[in-house]
C-alpha cells in the first residue's frame, strides 16, 4: 500500500492543481540538475559554454583578458583614431594590487562593485526620537546629494530605515524610525512619500484591488543566478544556510567583485513603478517581461543591503515589524512635525513638543493617530490618504476628505470573543441588546450607487462581485422606494432553495470565484442582512444599532431564501433563559453560535462593585465624536470604564459586539498538535509570535503536516513565555525544515519539541494546509475552523502528537454525522 505522500498530486509536475512555486521550493532538487549540466560542459567538443552561460563578472573577466592581449600591440596601431567614444579601461589585476588604468578607445570599463553604496543615505540616524531628530537638516543635505542624480529620493534611504527597523524589537524604535523617514521625505521629496509607504507595507495596491506581482520562486532564483553569478548548487546552499531569500541576495551581492557597468542608483519611485509594471504584465510574454524587470532591479542595487530588501520586497516579506497599524501611527506623528513646502496646515515645533509632559505628548499623539486610523478604516487606500495628509495634515477634515465612499470597502467592525453565555450576560448587565444567529457563511459588504452599480466585498476587503452575480442581479429587487444608494452588510450562506435548509460553509467554498455564469450556478445562496452603514449619500456609522437596523428592515424588500434578515432576539441580561434557548436554536440550525450587539447608546444604570446601580446625571449623552474620548462612567470607588456604544466602529473589536460560539464549549473534541512556525504579531501582539502554525504527524513518512494557524486562547503571560522560548538567535529558531510540509512562508520556523492541546469547531477541506492530503482528497488537505489553545501537553512528546490518519478519521465521522443530520428532517416528514 502506497503512503499518503505518494498520492499527492502537488508532487506531480503535470497536475493542474500545482501551485505557484515559492523560492524555497525551487531550490529543491537543483543539485542533481547542476551536476548533469556540469557533465555536459566538460564533454569534449562541447559548445555549451557560451557567453550566455557566464555571469556578469565572468563575462567581464573574459572580455578583460581579450583586451589585455591587445595591450601588447604597437603604439602606432593602438593609437589609431576611432569614431567610437573613449572610455577608461580598468584592469582587475590581482587581489593584492591596485587596478591599473589604460586609456583606450572602444572598450567597456570593468567596475569594482565594492564601495558603490550610497553612504550619505545610509548614515541618517532615523532611530532617534522625533523630538531630537533634525529632519530639516537631513532633508537639505539629501536634496543636494540627490540633485546630481535626478533629484528624486534614493532607495538607499528607504533601505536605511528598513535596516534600523529590522535591527530592533522595540516598537517605539520602529515607529520612531518610520516617523523620521517620512518626515525627511515630506520635506525633501513629497512625491516619494506615497511609494515609500506602499513599499514599507509590502504592498503595491489596496486589498480590494486585484493587482498582484505574480512572481514565482523560479523568477527570483533565475535572476539571482544570472546577475550574481551563482549556480543552482550555490544558491541552494545559501538558502539552506540562511533560510531567507533576502539574506541569500545579500550574501550573493557581497561576493560579487566586479560588474561591467556601475549600477544606476535606485529611486523609491522607480522601484515602486517597477513593481507596478510587474503586476500589470499580463498575457503572452509577461513572464519574460517580469523576469527582465527583476533582473534590472538586482543589477541596479547598490550594495548588499539594497539587494536584500529588493528581494524581500519581491517576495513581500520585509521582516521589519511594520504592520498596517504601525504605518498609520507613523503617518499621524510625522505630519505633526513636518509639512511639505507650500502646505498651509500648522505643525508643532520640536521645542514645543520637548516642553510637554509625557502624558500631554501622548494625548497629542493619540488624537492624531485616532483620526488617521479612523480615516483609513473608512477608506483603506494610501493612494487617497497620503495626498490628503500632504495637503491638509492631520485634522478632522481628513475624515470628510478621505472618508466613507461607495465602491471602496470600509474595514468591518469586529466582535469580541466571550467564554460562554454567562460571561456575555455579565458584560452586558443592565443593557438592552440583540442576539443574532451567527451563520456559517461568508461575510459580505454590498455597495450600490445611484446608477445601480453594485460591488461586493469580503471581510478581508477582497472584491467578490464576480463571485456572486446572483446577488448583484438581486439588488434592484431588494432596494425599496426612496433608496438611491447604500452600503449594507450581511452573511452569504449556501441555502437549499427548495427546502430552505442552511448548508455548510464547505458547500459555499465550491463556488467558482471568477467568471461565474448565473445560469451555471449550482450552489444557491441567501444574503442574511444585519447592518446598514450608508444610505442615500449619508454615512450612518454614528447612528445607534437600533436605528440602523430599523432603517435596514423598513426600506429594503425581503425575498425568502434569497435576501432576508438575520434571525434575532432583543433581550436584557435578565432574560437568561430566553437567551439560552435562542443560543441552542442557533447551534441546532447549523449556525456557529450567536452575535450579541448593544442596541442603544443610552447607558442603562451602571452596576457598581457593591451591586448598587448608579444613574448618569447627564440624562442623554452627547453624540459620540470619532476624535473625542469615549463617554465613560465612574463608580463610587473611582474606577473608570468605557460606556458601551452602539455605533458602527470600523476596524475595531469592542465589547458592544460579542460573539458566543459553539466551539468554545468544554465538551469539544481536542487534538494534540505541534507548533512549527510563527509570524510577527500585529497591534498589541506585535512583540510576540501570533499567529502560530501547528502541524500533525504523518506516521508513515515522519513528516509534519501543517493543519492550522492559531491566535486564540493565549494569555499575555503565555505569549511572552513563548516568545522567550522561541527567541531569534537561539537554537529553537531554525531555517526552513525539509520535514515540515507547508506552502506558505512564516516569519520564523520553530524547532519541533512540544505538543499543544487544541480545541476547534469543525474540520474542513483546505487547499492551503497539507494535513492528511492523499487520505481524504488528492488535492486538498484538512484544516481546523476556529482553533483555540487549551494547554501545553507536557506529558506528551512530539511522537505522541495527533496523526494525519486520526485527523482523517475524525473528518469522516464528522461528514457522516452531518449527512445523518441532513437526512433526519426528511424522515420526520415521512412519518
Amino acid at each position: 500500500m502506497s503512503s499518503p505522500a505518494k498520492k499527492r498530486k502537488r508532487d506531480d509536475p503535470g497536475s493542474a492543481s500545482q501551485r505557484t512555486r515559492t523560492i524555497a521550493s525551487f531550490f529543491q532538487g537543483q543539485a542533481g540538475k547542476q551536476a548533469e549540466k556540469t557533465q555536459q560542459l566538460t564533454q569534449p567538443g562541447s559548445e555549451v559554454h557560451t557567453e550566455q552561460t557566464l555571469s556578469d563578472e565572468a563575462l567581464a573577466r573574459k572580455l578583460q583578458a581579450e583586451w589585455d592581449k591587445e595591450d601588447v600591440l604597437p603604439t602606432s596601431q593602438a593609437d589609431t583614431p576611432s569614431d567610437e567614444p573613449s572610455l577608461p579601461l580598468v584592469s582587475p589585476g590581482d587581489n593584492d594590487r591596485e587596478p591599473t588604468t589604460v586609456q583606450k578607445k572602444g572598450v567597456l570599463s570593468l567596475q569594482s562593485s565594492t564601495g558603490t553604496e550610497d553612504t550619505v543615505s545610509l548614515a541618517v540616524p532615523f532611530d532617534q526620537s522625533p523630538i531630537t531628530f533634525n529632519a530639516t537638516k537631513y532633508a537639505h543635505e539629501l536634496q543636494g546629494h540627490w540633485a546630481s542624480e535626478g533629484g528624486d529620493a534614493s532607495y538607499a534611504l528607504l533601505t536605511r530605515a528598513f535596516l534600523l527597523a529590522n535591527a530592533t524589537t522595540s516598537r517605539i524604535k520602529i515607529v520612531d524610525t518610520l516617523v523620521n523617514l517620512l518626515r525627511v521625505l515630506i520635506e525633501a521629496d513629497p512625491s516619494s512619500v506615497l511609494p515609500a509607504v506602499w513599499l514599507a507595507t509590502s504592498s503595491i495596491s489596496p486589498p480590494y484591488d486585484e493587482s498582484e506581482l505574480g512572481l514565482g520562486g523560479s523568477s527570483i532564483s533565475k535572476a539571482l543566478k544570472k546577475v550574481y553569478g551563482l549556480n543552482s548548487q550555490g544558491l541552494k546552499s545559501l538558502y539552506d544556510k540562511h533560510g531567507d531569500a533576502g539574506d541569500v541576495a545579500f550574501e550573493a551581492k557581497k561576493r560579487q567583485s566586479f560588474t561591467l557597468m556601475k549600477p544606476r542608483p535606485l529611486r523609491i519611485k522607480g522601484v515602486y513603478q517597477s513593481l507596478k509594471k510587474i503586476a500589470m504584465s499580463k498575457g503572452g510574454g509577461s513572464q519574460e517581461t517580469k523576469q527582465r524587470i527583476v533582473e534590472k532591479l538586482l543589477q541596479d542595487a547598490r550594495g548588499a543591503e539594497e539587494s536584500r530588501y529588493i528581494v524581500r520586497t519581491l517576495v513581500q516579506n520585509l521582516r521589519i515589524g511594520a504592520v498596517k497599524t504601525t504605518m498609520l501611527i507613523a503617518l499621524a506623528r510625522a505630519f505633526l512635525y513636518s509639512r511639505s513646502e507650500g502646505a498651509g496646515f500648522s505643525i508643532y515645533s520640536q521645542e514645543e513638543m520637548a516642553r510637554l509632559k509625557k502624558d500631554e505628548l501622548a494625548e497629542i499623539y493619540t488624537r492624531a493617530e485616532e483620526i488617521v486610523k479612523a480615516s483609513y478604516a473608512r477608506h483603506p487606500n494610501y493612494d487617497d490618504l497620503v495626498p490628503c495628509l500632504l495637503e491638509i495634515g492631520v485634522s478632522d477634515e481628513l475624515l470628510v476628505r478621505c472618508g466613507l465612499q461607495l465602491h471602496i470597502p470600509l474595514r468591518p467592525m469586529l466582535g469580541s470573543i466571550t467564554r460562554d453565555l454567562s460571561d456575555m450576560l455579565t458584560k452586558l448587565q443592565g443593557r438592552d441588546f440583540s442576539c443574532e444567529y451567527k451563520y456559517d457563511g461568508q461575510r459580505a459588504q454590498v455597495h450600490c450607487d445611484v446608477q445601480g452599480k453594485v460591488s461586493i466585498f469580503s471581510r478581508h476587503l477582497e472584491n467578490m462581485t464576480e463571485k456572486y452575480p446572483d446577488l448583484v442581479s438581486l439588488v434592484p429587487q431588494i432596494r425599496g422606494e426612496g433608496v438611491s444608494s447604500f452600503i449594507l452588510e450581511g452573511e452569504v450562506v449556501a441555502v437549499d432553495q427548495e427546502s430552505g435548509e442552511l448548508q455548510a460553509f464547505q458547500i459555499l467554498t465550491n463556488r467558482a470565484k471568477k467568471n461565474v455564469d448565473i445560469g451555471a450556478i449550482k450552489v444557491s445562496v441567501c444574503l442574511f442582512a444585519f447592518d446598514l452603514m450608508y444610505l442615500n449619500g449619508q454615512p450612518l456609522l454614528d447612528r445607534s444599532f437600533r436605528e440602523r437596523r430599523e432603517l435596514l428592515r423598513s426600506l429594503f424588500v425581503e425575498i425568502p431564501r434569497r435576501f432576508t434578515w438575520v434571525k434575532s432576539l432583543d433581550a436584557t441580561s435578565a432574560d437568561s433563559e430566553a437567551v439560552l434557548e435562542f443560543f441552542k436554536g442557533a447551534t441546532d440550525t447549523k449556525c456557529e453560535g450567536i452575535m450579541v450587539k448593544v442596541l442603544d447608546n443610552m447607558p442603562k444604570p451602571d452596576i457598581e462593585d457593591n451591586g448598587t446601580p448608579t444613574i448618569d446625571t447627564d440624562g442623554v449623552p452627547d453624540p459620540p465624536s470619532k476624535t473625542d474620548e469615549k463617554p465613560e462612567s465612574r463608580n463610587s470607588k473611582g474606577s473608570r470604564r468605557k460606556a458601551l456604544l452602539s455605533t458602527y466602529e470600523p476596524d475595531k473589536r469592542l465589547d458592544s459586539w460579542l460573539k458566543v460560539k459553539k466551539d468554545y464549549s468544554a465538551s469539544s473534541e481536542t487534538l494534540d498538535l505541534i507548533p512549527v512556525a510563527g509570524w510577527h504579531g500585529q497591534g498589541r501582539k506585535a512583540k510576540w509570535w501570533s499567529p502560530i502554525l501547528l502541524a500533525v504527524r504523518n506516521p508513515e513518512t515522519g513528516s509534519l503536516e501543517a493543519v492550522t494557524k492559531c491566535m486564540s486562547g493565549f494569555t499575555d503571560k503565555f505569549y511572552q513565555a513563548n516568545k522567550d522560548k522561541y527567541a531569534e538567535g537561539t537554537p529553537n529558531i531554525i531555517s526552513r525544515p525539509s520535514y515540515v510540509e507547508y506552502y506558505g512562508e512564516p516569519d520564523v520556523w520553530f524547532e519541533p519539541q512540544e505538543v499543544w492541546e487544541m480545541a476547534f469547531a469543525d474540520i474542513t477541506l483546505s487547499p492551503t494546509y497539507t494535513a492528511a492530503i492523499g487520505l481524504v482528497s488528492d488535492e486538498r488537505g484538512l484544516s481546523l475552523r476556529f482553533p483555540r489553545f487549551l494547554k501545553v501537553r507536557e506529558d506528551k512528546s512530539i511522537d505522541e502528537a495527533t496523526t494525519s490518519d486520526y485527523l482523517a478519521l475524525l473528518w469522516r465521522k464528522q461528514s457522516e454525522r452531518t449527512k445523518q443530520e441532513a437526512e433526519q428532517p426528511a424522515d420526520i416528514v415521512e412519518e
